[in-house]
């Protein structure tokens, strides 16, 4: 048998690509270890020294261009960011949305608001981090929103309410996508709907309103209320009743910098249950020689592989600039099941003791979970794949 690989569960690489910034945010959250995040976790506090970390390190410009100050980084390298702090036992929902959000800025924004913005975002004096999509009454059916924006004047004024929008507290700028046609006053539904940047430093107080969500995870998430909000013409991103596209054209950059999250936590709870494995003795020897430690753990681990490979697929074929959005939805799929799978496996391996807060499995173990149900649910996934992917009819 090759034993080549013997140790390849304390790695999981497959030539590791970019080395010096896997290792640059290594060295970042080693000084967040498990008692940090376990501690913000218990108070449901935002990691605010963590993200001025990353800031500072430059790695949330990762994919700003130079011209505005940032790195001008390819795709995959802001994802190996993200992989690398879920890795390190870390959570970067604090951190994530600026990268994705700030797409439909960089792609869609007018010169004046890219040049207005994103230094200000690279240098780390502004947060855009809030991202209103979901509402309580509409969910995944983003095309029946009800949230408004009439024009009046050299102003649109907004009504209505969102949900599930984290980080709405700790954020400057918000990506809201609201309706400025009504839905039965347009020919298809997708059309209508425009897409705002808001400050939201000026829109609280006076017509937004924020209250917080308490949840199983801490994502610092909350709804938002808009009453009356005044916020000034210029705030539209590209053209009026155009805004699901410029939504929808940051989709498949979000799944796939999601995907690697779920990646870097298949790769935390499987080197974990490895340790944990080798290391507990019970009966006079170490369970990882039992095959009902091994097999869970090998399993996971042959999840994990696959799922790695149709990600860096993926992420090439965005990069260059192929239709990928069959690759984007199995990277989230399949590598949010790989986290999944790696998680159950490093709770059952450690037994009674997964459940003390010390070890932190538990707590990313609810973590991991969400991903199955977030930013797009498993089922939605299944029924692009069946009716995009495989000619079936259209389910809903």
């Amino acid at each position: 048998m090759d034993t080549g690989s013997e140790h390849a569960p304390l790695t999981l690489d497959l030539g590791e690509d970019y080395p010096e910034i896997r290792d640059s945010v290594r060295r970042v959250c080693a000084d967040f270890p498990g008692s940090y995040w376990r501690d913000l976790d218990q108070r449901e506090a935002y990691p605010g020294e963590f993200v001025q970390a990353m800031t500072d390190s430059g790695f949330l410009a990762a994919l700003i261009p130079e011209e505005y100050g940032g790195a001008g980084l390819p795709l995959r390298a802001a994802g190996v960011v993200l992989e690398e702090i879920h890795a390190s036992g870390g959570n970067a929902a604090a951190a994530h949305a600026q990268m994705y959000t700030m797409g439909t800025l960089l792609r869609h924004g007018s010169p004046a608001q890219k040049a207005r913005y994103l230094p200000a975002i690279a240098r780390g004096e502004l947060r855009l981090q809030a991202f209103g999509v979901t509402e309580p009454g509409t969910g995944s059916d983003t095309t029946r929103l009800k949230t408004r924006a009439v024009r009046d004047g050299d102003t649109y004024v907004i009504n209505g309410q969102k949900v599930w929008t984290s980080r709405a507290l700790y954020s400057d700028l918000m990506l809201l996508l609201a309706r400025t046609t009504p839905l039965d006053q347009v020919a298809k539904r997708t059309e209508g709907l425009s897409v705002f940047l808001v400050d939201m430093r000026e829109a609280v107080g006076h017509g937004m309103s924020i209250r917080p969500i308490h949840a199983m995870i801490n994502h610092n998430t909350t709804e938002v209320f808009f009453d009356n909000l005044r916020i000034p013409a210029d705030s539209l991103i590209g053209d009026e009743g155009k805004g699901l596209r410029c939504i929808l054209d940051g989709m498949n950059a979000e799944r796939i910098l999601i995907s690697h999250e779920s990646l870097g936590d298949a790769k935390w709870f499987i080197r974990t249950a490895v340790k944990y494995a080798n290391e507990r003795v019970v009966f006079d020897r170490p369970i990882g020689k039992n095959q009902g430690i091994q097999f869970p753990i090998a399993r996971a681990y042959a999840q994990t592989r696959a799922a790695e490979l149709v990600l860096r697929s993926a992420a090439a074929m965005f990069e260059h600039a192929l239709p990928c959005g069959e690759q984007a939805n199995l990277s989230k799929l399949l590598t949010a099941e790989a986290a999944w799978e790696a998680a159950e496996a490093c709770m059952q391996t450690h037994g009674g003791f997964a459940y003390a807060r010390e070890y932190d499995i538990e707590r990313k173990w609810r973590e991991a979970r969400v991903q199955r149900t977030a930013p797009i649910s498993t089922n939605l996934i299944l029924s692009y794949l069946a009716e995009h992917v495989l000619g079936l009819p259209r389910s809903y």
